[in-house]
């Protein structure tokens, strides 16, 4: 039986730190293909400049400056936990060893975190608000006919209704990406594990938990394309039609184009069939081959 001491409390803590590394390092997020990075040094940050998109025009006579528009969109952060207790018994029977795959677990989970905020808040685009007041995915967003956003508005859509899974196409080939990870805190392992601890008085206990700062919001909604009819190569190339017409304030094409097909895995043998296939149903060539990479994740609701 070992003693339970300063010393091997910490170095206790370091193996444990080993496993939760570890697992953070094996674990592959998928979020950085469907996000940007968002570093924020505050409590939140606003995107006033979400509804611009810069464009070019001849220059005769002075600059003009195009000011960002103020949409007042704000992601607050939220502070995110995760702790696990370990009983003192097993450290000083020296079973502690034992609770070294559950931190390299908790420490893949710290690393993957951002997938359930990014892909959650996908599905949730039905129905939550982005930049111009409308829902992230909705039949009429307003473009206007003047690059200073005046004017009578037209409206486009962005969205296939339906009662089937969810899936969407995403342009990612832009530094904007349709998807905000914003981050005020990486993810921090710690402990509470001395004997004048509360859980150690209390419950006789060690604890050891990680936590962080961030949350997740919209980008471009002109970026993405949300449906929910079936996934079938006709309403694929409908989305894809959809999105490549899309245009700015003032009228100007944004050049969008879908590089990636996301959806939940109930639908993975479709989109396989849609983009990767060399033939379709019919037997004749697929044009769609390899129009779009695909992703799937679980993340969907």
């Amino acid at each position: 039986m070992a003693i339970i001491t300063g010393s091997l409390l910490k170095n206790l803590f370091v193996t444990f730190s080993a496993a939760f590394k570890k697992g953070f390092g094996n674990a592959k997020p998928v979020w950085k293909q469907v996000a940007m990075r968002v570093a924020s040094g505050s409590k939140s940050s606003t995107y006033g400049w979400l509804g611009q998109w810069p464009g070019f025009r001849e220059w005769v006579g002075p600059r003009v400056v195009n000011d960002m528009k103020t949409h007042e969109y704000s992601i607050i952060n939220k502070h995110y936990e995760s702790t696990v207790g370990v009983n003192r018994d097993d450290i000083e029977d020296d079973e502690a060893g034992v609770y070294s795959p559950m931190f390299e677990e908790m420490g893949r989970a710290a690393n993957v975190f951002p997938d359930e905020l990014v892909f959650g808040l996908l599905s949730d685009g039905f129905s939550t608000l982005c930049y111009d007041g409308q829902n992230f995915f909705d039949t009429d967003h307003p473009v206007y006919p003047n690059v200073d956003g005046s004017g009578v508005a037209e409206t486009v859509s962005n969205m296939q209704v339906g009662d089937a899974p969810a899936w969407f196409l995403l342009d990612t080939s832009r530094s904007l990406k349709p998807i905000i990870f914003q981050e005020r805190k990486k993810p921090n392992f710690v402990r509470r594990d001395k004997d004048s601890d509360d859980p150690a008085f209390t419950n006789n206990q060690a604890e050891y938990g990680v936590d962080c700062r961030c949350n997740v919001g919209f980008g471009l909604y002109q970026l993405a394309f949300g449906s929910k009819a079936e996934l079938t190569a006709a309403n694929f190339n409908a989305a894809i039609a959809s999105m490549q017409k899309m245009k700015a304030d003032g009228g100007r094409p944004m050049g969008v184009n879908p590089t990636i097909l996301v959806c939940p895995p109930e639908l993975r043998d479709k989109a396989l069939e849609i983009v990767k296939a060399e033939r379709n149903a019919a037997g004749a060539t697929n044009i769609n081959r390899n129009a779009v990479d695909v992703l799937v994740t679980p993340y969907l609701s």
